[in-house]
């Protein structure tokens, strides 16, 4: 989660609206679509054997694309997959200034590893 709080802090220049986010959504300063939209993730993170049509409805209904709808849920179980692999491998947490230099690499160049 740091490394892609610390991307969207260099791409949204406001490091202080990220942390809001991750601290509470639903009083952060994001729009109205944005809230839904974690709101929906955290369903899906928590108790996806929940979710209802209406869920993507409300979605759909505060402008969100079905294909938006399709790659959140994507992500989400990605790095739901991400997160168990790395924790059972044993791959080791990297420090804030790790993760701050990464946040702006990949803000820069995308989600490729650096150069040599």
């Amino acid at each position: 989660m740091n490394s892609h709080a610390a991307v969207a802090a260099e791409l949204l220049g406001d490091r202080s609206r990220v942390d809001a986010v991750l601290e509470n959504p639903e009083t952060a300063p994001v729009p109205a679509a944005e809230k839904a939209l974690f709101a929906f993730v955290a369903r899906v993170n928590g108790a996806s054997y929940r979710l209802e049509q209406q869920h993507v409805d409300d979605l759909l209904a505060v402008g969100w694309s079905e294909e938006a709808v399709y790659d959140a849920i994507t992500v989400c179980a990605l790095f739901n997959f991400y997160n168990r692999w790395c924790d059972a491998a044993g791959v080791h947490p990297m420090t804030a200034e790790q993760h701050a230099m990464g946040g702006k690499r990949m803000a820069e160049r995308g989600y490729v590893p650096p150069e040599p």
